[in-house]
């Protein structure tokens, strides 16, 4: 409930206002059964905008700080993840990826949508960066078609350090389901690297051939 009411009362109301989304490509969303939404990552509201657009609810698995982080804005944060309906995961240990694929396998086998961001996280200077491999091995294992989705104007409406949204034109494109066959970890890495190409080419963005936390790490040690 509260999700269908963040959504369409207190939330998604203020998130079309600011960012005015024009959708292309939502046709492509398979109207029921599991699926995979592959997103370019450029600010903190791409996964409320991906919600706001979608007709079927998307669920992403969110770090655990989401849900354990103290003060007003953690206690914000945490109701809002649990009222959403989102899967905390703890990425901090050895065991974090094999148990953030675990939690999406279940996501797609309960024939839901799974929202992820290849990337692993925002990226600092709107190029699109090197994708990790946890979407391809979830859905060769699952057989859930995966979708690219690429936002742009997310990181107007919603600066870095910057406390309050910002009025900007959001756009979304949505592209058709693509299928993975099984394959080896070599077939696994040249399969990421298509889907991060068909992100490449759809939002006219540079591609940097290393993954984003590695390039914000080297810049912030120049």
């Amino acid at each position: 409930m509260w999700y269908w009411l963040l959504k369409n009362v207190l939330v998604g109301p203020v998130l079309r206002i600011m960012g005015r989304p024009k959708v292309e490509g939502l046709h492509n969303i398979p109207a029921e059964g599991p699926v995979i939404i592959a997103a370019n990552h450029l600010a903190v509201v791409d996964s409320l905008y991906l919600a706001l657009i979608l007709p079927r609810r998307i669920t992403f698995i969110a770090k655990q700080e989401y849900f354990t982080t103290g003060g007003w804005r953690g206690r914000v944060n945490r109701w809002v993840m649990n009222a959403t309906g989102q899967v905390p995961v703890d990425r901090s240990g050895g065991a974090a990826g094999g148990d953030s694929l675990a939690a999406a396998v279940g996501i797609l086998e309960s024939g839901g949508i799974w929202g992820i961001h290849p990337e692993g996280t925002r990226s600092p200077d709107g190029r699109i960066y090197r994708g990790r491999t946890g979407v391809i091995r979830v859905a060769m294992r699952t057989g859930a078609p995966v979708v690219p989705v690429v936002l742009s104007g997310t990181d107007r409406v919603n600066p870095r350090n910057r406390r309050f949204l910002r009025p900007a034109k959001v756009r979304i494109a949505i592209g058709r389901p693509r299928y993975f066959v099984p394959a080896d970890r070599h077939g696994v890495r040249r399969a990421t690297d298509e889907l991060m190409a068909d992100l490449v080419r759809r939002s006219g963005r540079p591609y940097v051939d290393c993954y984003a936390a590695t390039f914000a790490e080297r810049a912030a040690a120049a």
